[in-house]
């Protein structure tokens, strides 16, 4: 057990008080110069090693560095390592093995005056905080109104090309910003290799991270853990050239749509991603791909993308940063350029298929020089092949009657169950209890948008009757029965 002051053998003996201030000095000049030394000159003082471990980031400081992990366990179970000496500092666990040699009133003293300087440190450095976290807020704001170059001057000038960026939110968001910050531990000193900037924007957490066109996931794996801890749903997307900041931005938004209690961060490059695509002709689906996006910009093409991928026009318009009646105008402008009606369920559906495809090999953008291709119908031999036919029944095969006409529906309202459940006359309750039902049976989740395009495809694909409400199964009233 530890304890503080001079103890009666020191009183007794010049010699042992003279060694305590030598030992508390040579903490102090090691806490003036960074933690790191501190810990280091802990591990010195006890002929043994030292490491503070953080919950979340695991070894923050280690001395040596081999002993990182077993700094790691022993703060997690500390009655399996009876031998090592803990305290609480800054938030973390500061865990000592002394060497066999050094009497346990000193390894004691060092622990209690280390702990007590990491503590004083960690007051300092929470008094900056504030202000720190300002600032990276401010140059996140300048990122995604396109100052890049200058943000990269700041930080590194031509040495961090490339950003990541993850998108975070959540009831607990507060508590994970001050979490992730002590883990990371940004720092925005010039000509390093990466920075990471944490900022709060809109409620929600944003971790840019700059580098120089990879990662080594170390944030990657931080953020992982601080959405599991603090039931947070993320998205990511990235690496993208730091001047697609904005683009990553709102991409990293879409993903996080998808994201689940199960599967709480989303990388962009997931969503909207199938099985069914590479079964697909590459050929006429690349061409006809090409001629239906032919009047549309790369802008328009990401709006539309983001749009389908997070279901609804205020969160697009959210994710992109603009006003929801902005949103809504550009889409009724696209719909017109595509001549097609873009609320329609199989049109959204045909146009995620279309913004997925890859670019044509011989850059042609025609279908077969009768004009643009059009987004009501595929072209045949697209999805009428036996490879999409059995995709499809693998998908949605299997389905109750009632379930199907159901789903059908629904996913024809865009997932909206009022006007649903008005439309099979049944209560909204049963029919929720349906869609958990189809949930289950899929194995899906039906509240990503682009899980509900490829159902609303598989669905017409395997179609043997027309999935009208007024076909299905009923017993008197409002109930049904089962085929």
């Amino acid at each position: 057990m530890c304890t503080t002051g001079t103890t009666g053998h020191e009183a007794a003996c010049p010699g042992g008080a003279r060694h305590a201030r030598e030992t508390t000095d040579r903490l102090l000049r090691a806490a003036t110069r960074s933690g790191a030394h501190l810990i280091a000159e802990a591990a010195l003082l006890v002929q043994g090693w030292a490491v503070l471990a953080d919950p979340i980031a695991g070894a923050v400081y280690s001395t040596p560095a081999a002993a990182a992990a077993d700094g790691v366990h022993a703060a997690a179970d500390p009655y399996e390592h009876p031998h090592c000496l803990q305290r609480p500092a800054a938030g973390a666990v500061l865990v000592v093995a002394p060497g066999p040699t050094v009497p346990p009133e000193q390894a004691a003293r060092v622990v209690t005056t280390t702990a007590a300087l990491l503590e004083v440190r960690g007051q300092r450095a929470a008094e900056l905080r504030g202000e720190q976290m300002r600032l990276h807020t401010t140059l996140v704001g300048l990122l995604l109104a396109g100052h890049t170059t200058a943000v990269a001057d700041t930080l590194g000038g031509n040495r961090l090309t490339h950003v990541t960026v993850y998108r975070l939110t959540g009831a607990d968001v507060p508590t994970a910003h001050q979490v992730l910050w002590r883990a990371v531990r940004p720092s925005l000193a010039p000509h390093a290799d990466a920075c990471t900037l944490l900022g709060r924007l809109d409620g929600e957490l944003v971790v840019a991270e700059l580098h120089r066109g990879g990662d080594d996931g170390r944030v990657l794996r931080l953020v992982s853990r601080v959405s599991e801890r603090h039931h947070l749903l993320a998205g990511m997307a990235g690496p993208l050239p730091l001047a697609e900041m904005p683009t990553a931005h709102s991409d990293a938004a879409a993903a996080r749509h998808s994201a689940t209690a199960d599967r709480r961060i989303v990388p962009a490059d997931a969503v909207g991603t199938s099985r069914l695509t590479p079964l697909l002709p590459t050929a006429p689906y690349a061409r006809w791909a090409g001629s239906v996006l032919r009047p549309l910009t790369a802008a328009h093409q990401h709006l539309l993308l983001v749009w389908l991928r997070t279901g609804s026009k205020p969160r697009a318009a959210t994710a992109l940063g603009l006003s929801a009646g902005t949103v809504r105008a550009r889409i009724r402008e696209l719909s017109r350029l595509l001549r097609a009606d873009l609320e329609d369920a199989t049109v959204q559906a045909h146009l995620l298929l279309a913004l997925r495809a890859p670019s044509p090999a011989d850059g042609s953008g025609s279908e077969d020089g009768n004009g643009p291709a059009r987004l009501e119908t595929l072209p045949a031999g697209l999805l009428d092949t036996e490879a999409a036919r059995s995709w499809a029944r693998g998908l949605v095969g299997g389905l109750e009657p009632h379930l199907r006409i159901a789903l059908t529906c629904w996913l024809g309202h865009h997932a909206r169950t009022a006007p649903a459940a008005a439309e099979l006359h049944v209560h909204r309750t049963t029919l929720a209890n349906w869609l958990t039902q189809c949930a289950e049976h899929l194995a899906q989740n039906l509240g990503d948008a682009t899980v509900r395009a490829e159902i609303h495809l598989a669905l017409r694909a395997t179609r043997t009757g027309p999935d009208d409400p007024a076909a299905l199964p009923r017993r008197g009233g409002r109930t049904y029965r089962r085929l």
